[in-house]
């Protein structure tokens, strides 16, 4: 009995804490490295002897252990939610230390795609796994394809790029997402006739184009006594969300509803409350933050599509851990709910 628990409980640490020697000596007479003295090689064979120790298990053991350096390349600005996700990398360091993995987040312009291609580039042999919220566009396509090619494993975060040979992706279903955006704007205007004003970011991030597209299909189909207005896109900065949404109301008085699709949630609330139609606009957005908090307090929010991301945060570490490591990913445990916020409800 003594025999079987050592040999399944011994670690490569504890060979190496008996035979008084470093890992990495334990790992070079594991191989046969030559450069260890004769009395040490001894050593550390007695130790896997004496506990009947595996050494193509600790091999194995030693390699998934190796330390792994992710990147994670978010968009720069004042997107509140991408800093979110930051933050609660930064809450990670003891998991990620612990398991001798660390994450250096990148911020460039996610809009622009020579620029985010550039930035993609520049990553190549410098990380073993890149989490990247990526524009649709062939430039970065490619981009995404050559770090592929070079070795890393690549995970869309957020906005996918399905076309690109990334492994995996990690947010929520965005069609889903826009569906539910629609029904709650076409059943909160109820039978008032208008205009329905949509602001996005970038209809080139696909998790904006695919939240347009579910949004669109649902008061199409169910609301068609509402007409829907060309997307402005303000590239989630506030100021020019702002200025487009007040153009907005300025060309139609007869706007009843409004749904931002990313960012600069501020702007817009700002150019509802100067035009003095919050309240009387149905406003929806994304994600629960300081700022949609405070706008659903005061009732100029009528309802947040919410995603969690703490949860998309340590899903995207835990992919690329599970990638690096040739291990089956946990679809269930990183699938990333869609809840919906209102005031009444707020977390």
């Amino acid at each position: 009995m003594k025999d079987a628990l050592s040999q399944t409980s011994m670690t490569l640490r504890d060979i190496a804490r008996e035979a008084g020697v470093s890992l990495a000596t334990v790992d070079r007479v594991l191989h046969g490295r030559p450069g260890v003295r004769p009395d040490t090689v001894r050593r550390v064979k007695e130790a896997i002897e004496r506990h009947a120790f595996r050494p193509h298990a600790a091999a194995a053991e030693l390699a998934r252990g190796r330390a792994r350096r992710f990147a994670f390349v978010m968009p720069a600005g004042p997107n509140l939610f991408m800093q979110q996700i930051q933050a609660q990398l930064g809450e990670m360091a003891s998991w990620l230390s612990a398991r001798r993995l660390s994450v250096e987040t990148i911020t460039t312009d996610v809009f622009s795609p020579e620029i985010l291609a550039s930035t993609l580039e520049r990553l190549h042999g410098a990380f073993d796994g890149v989490a990247v919220v990526a524009l649709d566009h062939p430039a970065v396509r490619a981009a995404l394809d050559d770090l592929v090619d070079a070795g890393a494993k690549v995970v869309t975060l957020v906005s996918d790029v399905p076309t690109a040979r990334r492994h995996h992706y990690v947010g929520i279903d965005n069609i889903a997402a826009g569906r539910t955006a629609g029904a709650l704007v076409g059943r909160l205007v109820g039978t008032r006739p208008g205009k329905i004003a949509i602001v996005a970011g970038s209809q080139n991030l696909r998790d904006h184009a695919e939240r347009i597209f579910g949004f669109t299909q649902v008061l199409s189909a169910e609301f068609g006594g509402l007409e829907i207005l060309p997307v402005v896109e303000g590239r989630d900065e506030d100021e020019r969300s702002e200025h487009l949404t007040m153009r907005l109301l300025d060309a139609h008085p007869d706007v009843v509803g409004l749904y931002n699709v990313g960012a600069g949630t501020a702007g817009v609330a700002k150019a509802l409350t100067d035009a003095g139609r919050d309240g009387r606009i149905v406003f929806v957005g994304h994600d629960v933050t300081a700022v949609t908090r405070r706008l659903l307090l005061r009732g100029v929010m009528d309802a947040v599509i919410s995603q969690n991301p703490g949860h998309e945060a340590r899903a995207a570490v835990r992919v690329l851990r599970a990638l690096t490591r040739g291990e089956p990913i946990l679809s269930e445990q990183e699938k990333i709910r869609i809840d919906i916020v209102m005031r009444d409800n707020l977390p």
